[in-house]
């Protein structure tokens, strides 16, 4: 099949520049070469092709682990191909046996009912809802019935899934393995001949279901899908996976403040993991921030650039930038190093806040700063001030700001 596509599909810079997109930061792209035709073949045809993510909502919320393989969606939405958002509302029915080594207790349809909505909703903010499919797996899978399950369970061996490294330890550990287990693979697996997709993507943790996808759709007389894994994000201490019940998350419905600041948390060693996972920069752009910390810039000031990437993304430029005021605000309180200290001598009783913004260097002109003032743009310890005739005294010491992102810690000497 690969000669075949690449002789009648010839490769370009274009599908190479593709490819490249679809590799950065994977774990996995199996087959590469199929999944390379493919893409020359969608730029010759114009046809987009099907890329597809499922997701059982299990739980109410997402987190930015979540989102390692949302913004992996996204990139391949913007190539122009078309996002499959799958929930599966009938496999988390049955429930997914992957890394567990016990049965994992299926929810009830209100349950599933709830968190789809509320996946969805969080979803789309990281993928185009306009040009997104949604699909809910209980579309084909209900309607399949007695007779169908008996049918597709006919096509895979106990033999092969007993291959499966949870199915096999557990045996092996003498714990229980129920027969709807086995099902969840092959369900998983039968979504892809429903949709017909070119591209499946999922965890490292999900390998083999995805390939249950592609030997199911030749088993059905299907083109293969190709799959796609992507690696389980660290959380904030930088060891364990992110997870809720480790407590090391990143909601993406928290408040940009708690959000901003837990970016911050990071080590400087995990934020680059965290650049190539969830960050939309290019590499080369990631590239020059790692060479320009290497020769000596600030890690923190890169990983603020970080931190407010992803606030953006979930709650706008403003809360970003309102969460960067806050977070330099507390630590003003610190007399931190990355806000500038000014001891200002006074020569009278009393200094007049236009002179002083002047004098500082905050502003051109005592002109500009009573422009600057009455307009709203200065705050004294975080409350703002508009009387240009606001006055300081010897032994005054307070934090001054100008705009959002210009501070001076003054003490009035």
């Amino acid at each position: 099949m690969n000669q075949e596509l690449v002789t009648k599909f010839p490769l370009t810079d274009k599908a190479r520049a593709a490819l490249a997109v679809t590799l950065r930061g994977c774990e996995e792209l199996l087959p590469q070469n199929e999944w390379l035709t493919k893409l020359a073949r969608s730029e010759a045809t114009g046809i987009p092709l099907r890329i597809k993510l499922g997701l059982d909502p299990t739980a109410p919320d997402i987190h930015v682990g979540h989102t390692v393989v949302l913004n992996k969606m996204r990139q391949l939405q913007d190539l122009g191909h078309t996002v499959i958002f799958l929930i599966g509302d009938f496999t988390s029915l049955i429930g997914d046996p992957s890394g567990r080594n016990n049965t994992r207790p299926p929810l009830t349809a209100e349950q599933i009912k709830v968190n789809a909505e509320t996946y969805y909703r969080q979803a789309s903010l990281v993928l185009d809802p306009a040009r997104t499919e949604i699909r809910y797996n209980s579309e084909w899978s209900d309607p399949l019935g007695a007779r169908g399950m008996i049918e597709l369970a006919a096509r895979y061996t106990v033999a092969r899934m007993m291959e499966r490294n949870d199915f096999h330890d557990r045996f092996k550990a003498g714990t229980p393995i129920s027969v709807h287990e086995f099902l969840y693979p092959l369900m998983q697996g039968y979504d892809s001949v429903a949709l017909k997709s070119d591209l499946e993507l999922g965890g490292t943790d999900q390998k083999f279901n995805l390939l249950m996808g592609r030997h199911l759709q030749t088993e059905y007389g299907q083109e293969p899908q190709c799959i796609l894994t992507m690696p389980l994000l660290e959380g904030l201490g930088g060891v364990e996976k992110m997870s809720k019940s480790k407590n090391n998350y990143i909601g993406i419905s928290e408040d940009s403040n708690s959000m901003f600041g837990k970016v911050l948390s990071i080590s400087d060693v995990l934020m680059w993991k965290w650049y190539t996972l969830l960050s939309f920069k290019s590499e080369r752009d990631i590239a020059t921030l790692k060479k320009e910390v290497d020769a000596g810039r600030n890690p923190m000031e890169v990983k603020i650039l970080l931190a407010q990437e992803i606030v953006s993304r979930f709650h706008g430029s403003s809360a970003a930038e309102n969460a960067l005021v806050e977070f330099r605000l507390q630590r003003a309180q610190g007399k931190p190093s990355d806000i500038v200290e000014v001891i200002f001598e006074s020569l009278g009783k009393i200094v007049k806040l236009p002179f002083l913004l002047a004098q500082i260097g905050l502003c051109a002109s005592q002109a500009e700063a009573r422009r600057v003032i009455t307009s709203g743009g200065v705050k004294i310890n975080g409350q703002k001030v508009t009387d240009i005739e606001t006055v300081f005294k010897k032994g005054d010491s307070f934090l001054l700001q100008k705009g959002k992102l210009e501070f001076r810690k003054v003490e009035i000497a």
